[in-house]
This record gives C-alpha cells, sequence and structure tokens, in this order.
C-alpha cells in the first residue's frame, strides 16, 4: 500500500479541555486549528511523522449542512457517547508528489477551506462503529507542520503503531485494507479505544480514560 498515516482525531468536548491532560502528561501543544464552512475546529500535538488532532464541532449548522454531513463529523461528534465511534484516521501518499489512489473505495469531499479542485477521499460504506478514513491524496506542503513544536517532555517523536478498540463486527474494506497493510490494528471491545505507540513502546504508558478514549505508549 503507497500510504501512510498523516494524523489522527479524537472527538471531544468544545474547547478542547481534554487536550490539558496531554499537556501536564508532557506534551507540547502545537497551533490549534479551524475548518471553516464545515464546523469542527481542534487542538493539536505534532510529531515527527503524524499528528493528533481532539476534534469538537464548533458550528452546528455548518456540520449539519449538505455538503459536510456525508462526513459524518457532526454524527461521530454528538453520537459519541451513544454508540458512535470517536475517530478518524486520515492517511497521506507515501511518496511526496505522487498521485496514488486511496487504499480503499471512497467518495470525494470537497471542503470550502480547500482550494477550489481539491477534494479528500471518504472511505464509502464505513459502519459509525468503525473510525471515519480519509486520504489526503494531494499529500501537500509539510513545511508549515515541520514549524510545530515535536520535542516533548515525554520521549515520543515518531508515530510507530495504532491499535483501534471498537465493537465486534465484520470490519468495513478500509479497516481489513489498512490492517492488511499494517498501518492500524483492530481489537473487539466492549469500550472505543485508540492506543498510539511511539518509538519503541517499553518504558511508559498513559490512559486517557475516562476523560477521553485514548491511551499512549512510549
Amino acid at each position: 500500500m503507497g500510504a501512510e498515516v498523516d494524523h489522527v482525531f479524537v472527538c471531544c468536548s468544545v474547547g478542547g479541555p481534554e487536550a490539558d491532560a496531554l499537556v501536564r502528561l508532557g506534551l507540547r501543544e502545537g497551533a490549534a486549528n479551524t475548518h471553516p464552512g464545515q464546523g469542527t475546529a481542534c487542538r493539536r500535538f505534532f510529531f515527527t511523522n503524524a499528528y493528533l488532532e481532539l476534534l469538537w464541532v464548533s458550528d452546528p449548522e455548518e456540520a449539519q449542512a449538505a455538503s459536510v454531513r456525508p462526513t459524518r463529523l457532526w454524527q461521530r461528534w454528538s453520537q459519541r457517547s451513544q454508540g458512535a465511534c470517536p475517530f478518524g484516521i486520515v492517511l497521506r501518499p507515501l511518496v511526496a508528489g505522487v498521485d496514488t489512489q486511496p487504499p480503499f473505495v471512497s467518495w470525494p469531499y470537497r471542503p470550502s477551506y480547500m482550494p477550489p479542485g481539491v477534494a479528500i477521499d471518504v472511505a464509502r460504506d464505513t459502519p459509525l462503529t468503525d473510525p471515519e478514513f480519509f486520504y489526503l491524496r494531494f499529500r501537500g506542503d509539510r513545511s508549515r507542520v515541520a514549524q510545530e513544536p515535536v520535542d516533548h517532555d515525554l520521549p515520543v517523536r515518531s508515530l510507530t503503531g495504532i491499535t483501534v478498540w471498537r465493537p465486534a463486527g465484520p470490519g468495513s474494506d478500509a479497516t481489513k485494507a489498512l490492517q492488511a497493510a499494517g498501518l492500524v490494528v483492530f481489537r473487539d471491545a466492549a469500550e472505543y479505544l485508540m492506543e498510539l505507540r511511539f518509538d519503541e513502546p517499553s518504558r511508559g504508558s498513559a490512559d486517557l480514560r475516562p476523560m477521553l478514549p485514548l491511551a499512549l505508549r512510549w
């Protein structure tokens, strides 16, 4: 598969107060971001090869607009305590400048905050009990991201593994493709959890539950 993880997101409370727990843990916070026309905003933590977003709906009307609603960001955020998976996994081409096809059947989402003609590929037929999957086939200039802080008080630099626990089920074609490629491991569980592993995980770990369905291992 000619793809790699660009970033992941976890739906959180308005304003992302859960990010404060990550700061206390020893992560340096990067620049926050908003998505005009999409109705979402996020707080972000960067690593050398990927980043983590804590995402919330800042404008319910925009998030439920006809052009945005198919992304199901509104459903994932508003129903995160009623059974919807609160995670998203965003991929990019493995090689910059190579316009590769997404590793799953997708539909083109053209958010208003992106340049005209640029689309984000969204996986089709993904149940709400699985994460949402996106593909940034354009990859783009990483220079701005490279300016974000990646020197944390915790010994974490590169994201090396992702495991997602979610309710048992057959899984979508997208989940099967990502697991087969070794990009994400999916496990059956009664509760949602995303574990991010860094470098050579053998020294420490942190579980942010119940505040956030997120765990770090380093």
